[in-house]
């Protein structure tokens, strides 16, 4: 199989950060294929000795051996419940697969996992490494960590931000980040509409937080309403249409009762699933949804992770929720796009059209609005935004809030940020405008400057798993060097300086302090050459550091312009 253009940067950056780090992080978007890059990684390891992956689920354990076997082309075995694994010194399985509760439950007077000696494995792979820092994983990592020449890879979709720091304990780096909103821009996954729909009795304000999310209790007394489940399931009849559709809730009797509630309109429109759900029943459940022949499954904890069916096409979030994590996990749930639809196409665009002409040109996302108090509850704006300021975010969801109807979330995203921006370089140019009509004759003093505002970029968002890194010796004489002392900022903003001052070389534009210079005058050296920048400033020599006309400035500015490159927004 052909890695696609990120699946392969991925398994590169990640054996490259392998070289010197012993604990990898990979963060990759639901459906974007997170097992095929531990499989190709795997099989670049098995030279050096033999692997285990856990996972937390019985589901991912099975998808898990049969993408080992088929990307590695290695023999893999299951350690799980009754199965277990041949662990003889004549039959040992080059790759062993497991669940996390397997090797902590007990085997004889100790733990299963000491079944294996720490240094029988020297590459563990954790799949939804997100849970990774639970007591029950940190135990199975600690003792096969005895062996010192281990390997740790962590893969997982977008994790809640809480979790980003406590991953940074486990994880020495991120090899690779590639979230949902750069595959939607890019063309892997369908594009994320967001219809809110208002339902007066919801009152989420008197709800407790527990563990950081939405108290369980609390939350099931106000979904279960009947007048609640009413509107719910209503609505959701309502928008759906025709269209496949995954309802999760937050008990097993909202399941039911929607389940009851659909197949009242329309006899056998739904079934209903959850974790004590037989596993014979379960899978002939899901198999009938998958053929097309119910139309809605409504499930408590039992698709969130580990269930692919590329046919869904709406998303109906009745289970609130202030996880990030677990809200990007059911959005997961229908953003892959149609079977054989993207791969074999090699540009972006391409690849959008193909989605766009194809008969799931979007996925719908469902989330019922009330009364929220306090809680700040999770939206597809908040999982596509991992990237933008939170004030664009904040501003997207408020968009698609007084919308009557459905908005696309990666256009709503791009449309406010360019609107942010915009208003910031309005603002800017009539500053510029009422500072040179003061004609000021005064040479500028020497005082600091912000290079974000010089480089005119917005500095990246902190990630809690960048906490403690530091640059190298020779990063930090590059900014010094240019007037920025790394010791004021965190380390993800400071590498962010230094890889636009490489971008600037690379492209031959201004330097810094060129830039400085001239934006002190209103010149706009976004995308200013080098060689512009030393004639503007020998022109502002020869007059004596005079400030020239607006009307000068401002069509100087105006030719800069035309050299920016121009971001592609894509209309509804």
């Amino acid at each position: 199989m052909q890695l696609r253009d990120y699946q392969s940067e991925a398994v590169t950056k990640t054996l490259e950060s392998f070289q010197t780090k012993q604990s990898v992080l990979i963060v990759l978007a639901t459906g974007l294929g997170k097992t095929v890059c531990a499989a190709h990684i795997a099989e670049a390891f098995l030279a050096k000795g033999r692997i285990m992956l856990l996972a937390h689920r019985e589901e991912l354990i099975w998808q898990a051996r049969e993408k080992i076997e088929r990307f590695a082309k290695a023999d893999c075995g299951i350690e799980m419940a009754e199965l277990y694994v041949n662990n003889s010194l004549f039959g040992e399985m080059p790759v062993v697969v497991s669940t996390i509760q397997t090797m902590n439950s007990k085997w004889g007077d100790r733990h299963r996992m000491g079944r294996f000696k720490p240094t029988d494995f020297d590459t563990l792979i954790i799949d939804e490494c997100h849970h990774s820092t639970a007591d029950s994983y940190r135990r199975v990592i600690d003792y096969f960590k005895q062996n010192p020449k281990l390997k740790v890879l962590g893969v997982t979709a977008t994790p809640d931000r809480a979790d980003e720091e406590a991953l940074g304990q486990v994880f020495e780096s991120v090899a690779f980040d590639y979230e949902i909103l750069d595959a939607i821009h890019d063309g892997w996954l369908v594009p994320i509409e967001q219809q809110f729909v208002s339902i007066g009795g919801l009152d989420f304000s008197e709800i407790r937080t527990t563990a950081g999310d939405l108290n369980g209790a609390d939350l099931t007394k106000v979904m279960e309403s009947e007048r609640n489940m009413q509107g719910l399931t209503g609505a959701a009849i309502e928008i759906i249409g025709n269209r496949r559709a995954i309802l999760f809730t937050c008990s097993v009797r909202q399941a039911e009762q929607a389940s009851e509630i659909f197949n009242r309109h329309k006899p056998n429109m739904s079934d209903w699933v959850c974790g004590e759900t037989n596993k014979d029943k379960r899978r002939e459940i899901l198999q009938r949804f998958k053929a097309g022949e119910t139309q809605v499954v409504c499930n408590c904890g039992v698709l969130t992770e580990g269930f692919d069916d590329p046919g869904v096409e709406v998303i109906i979030m009745g289970r609130p929720t202030k996880s990030r994590s677990l809200y990007a996990q059911m959005a997961g749930r229908g953003t892959r796009p149609l079977d054989g639809l993207v791969d074999g196409l090699a540009d972006k665009d391409a690849r959008r059209a193909a989605i766009a002409a194809s008969k799931k040109p979007c996925c719908l996302i469902v989330d019922f609005v009330g009364n929220s108090g306090k809680h700040k509850l999770m939206s597809a704006a908040d999982i596509l935004g991992g990237k933008v300021s939170d004030e664009v975010v904040a501003r997207a969801i408020d968009k698609a809030k007084k919308s009557n109807g459905a908005v696309r979330v990666d256009v709503a995203l791009d449309e406010e940020q360019q609107a942010l921006k915009d208003a910031i370089e309005k603002r800017k140019r009539e500053e510029i405008a009422r500072k040179i009509n003061l004609r000021a004759k005064v040479r500028y003093t020497s005082k600091k400057v912000n290079p974000f505002d010089v480089f005119e970029i917005e500095p990246v968002k902190i990630r809690g798993w960048d906490s403690g890194k530091v640059l190298t010796e020779r990063q930090n004489k590059v900014l010094m060097a240019r007037g920025i002392n790394p010791d004021k900022m965190p380390y993800p903003q400071a590498k962010q300086l230094l890889c636009e001052i490489f971008r600037r070389m690379d492209k031959k534009l201004c330097t810094m302090k060129q830039a400085s210079t001239l934006q002190k005058y209103g010149y706009n050296t976004k995308e200013m050459t080098f060689d512009q920048a030393g004639a503007l400033i020998t022109q502002l020599k020869d007059r004596r550091w005079v400030a020239p006309s607006v009307d000068y400035v401002m069509k100087v500015n105006d030719r800069i312009e035309e050299l920016r490159p121009k971001k592609e927004v894509v209309k509804r």
